[in-house]
């Protein structure tokens, strides 16, 4: 297996993981604010998952003695 599948497989792992904690959030209880720690542990896994997918998805900047920021620009020769 490529790092491309792998990395497709776990997109797709991610979308089917953050679609089963927003069922159970749209299925959950009414909570008493701030008071549930399942319900807050939900809210925080949906973030933590769409963050994820997030990285996954930016590309990384890679500094080079020719591009040391991202803001640098592009020198052509």
């Amino acid at each position: 297996m490529s790092y491309d599948e792998c990395l497709k497989a776990a997109r797709a792992e991610l979308h089917i993981a953050q679609k089963l904690v927003q069922e159970e959030i749209r299925n959950y209880p009414v909570p008493v604010s701030g008071c549930d720690t399942q319900f807050n542990h939900l809210i925080g896994l949906r973030g933590a998952i769409s963050e994820a997918l997030h990285v996954l998805d930016t590309p990384r900047f890679v500094a080079t003695p020719r591009t040391p920021h991202p803001t640098a620009g592009i020198e052509s020769r």
